[in-house]
């Protein structure tokens, strides 16, 4: 019965109905990219199996919300909010997380990984707030977000996140820029996504996006990205070891 229910709700949405189309590809994508992951933990150097394993469940995790997400969407028309911040409350933490896992080779202790949890938690909760509970004062909530936002960009870019990447060298380095430019570059398009779905100073720039496709290419992006860069790592590695 759920089966036949499901297949309704995909049968139902139109050939043009790009946002669907999206959440579609998003759900395929993410549940491939985990069993990719998961499948990938056994052919790498034990130091890394729980790294792979943290963007397996990142991506396993939005795929299960992607499957709820496209449903509600065929059927009611309406962006998903609420499912789409319990995702993102559950997978932007694990990927703050990945920071601490590859950097423990350097020492990295658990406060790292805590400060990290902390602001990224602040940064999603104070955007909930501003897109769904008090969106007249948007502007304020995206503000507190942002803020949010940038101490993390600081604290990998520039704080003991960095010195941690520096002393451990090598591909983990490599590993721990290439995660700071998702950071830089690919979390902000979540902000725009807020701004196309909020009111504001800045509805005349991006007042008529369609949130949902900017927040469905930026979760591709970023969580299958995430992890892709930490299995490149992790096979770097290992080759290393045997080698």
């Amino acid at each position: 019965m759920n089966l036949m229910t499901n297949f309704l709700s995909v049968a139902k949405m139109a050939p043009d109905d790009y946002v669907g189309f999206t959440f579609f590809v998003g759900c395929m994508a993410m549940m491939a990219a985990s069993v990719f992951f998961f499948l990938s933990m056994n052919s790498v150097d034990k130091k890394w199996r729980v790294s792979l394993l943290v963007s397996g469940l990142i991506t396993f995790i939005a795929a299960v919300h992607y499957f709820y997400m496209r449903d509600y969407w065929a059927a009611f028309g309406e962006s998903p909010t609420f499912f789409r911040y319990i995702d993102w409350v559950l997978t932007v933490p694990l990927m703050a997380v990945e920071f601490y896992l590859i950097l423990k080779v350097a020492g990295a202790k658990k406060s790292l990984m805590w400060r990290l949890i902390l602001l990224s938690v602040i940064m999603l909760v104070t955007g909930y707030m501003g897109e769904v509970l008090y969106r007249d004062n948007a502007w304020f909530w995206g503000l507190i977000s942002g803020i949010a936002y940038f101490a993390i960009v600081y604290e990998i870019w520039f704080g003991s996140a960095k010195k941690l990447a520096e002393a451990a060298g090598g591909s983990v380095l490599k590993a721990h820029k290439t995660l700071c430019w998702f950071v830089l570059v690919g979390w902000a398009i979540y902000p725009i996504g807020y701004m196309a779905g909020t009111p504001g100073w800045y509805e005349s720039i991006f007042g008529g996006w369609n949130l949902d496709v900017i927040y469905n290419i930026g979760d591709a992006i970023n969580k299958i990205g995430f992890g892709l860069v930490i299995y490149n790592l992790a096979v770097q590695s290992s080759e290393t070891v045997k080698k």
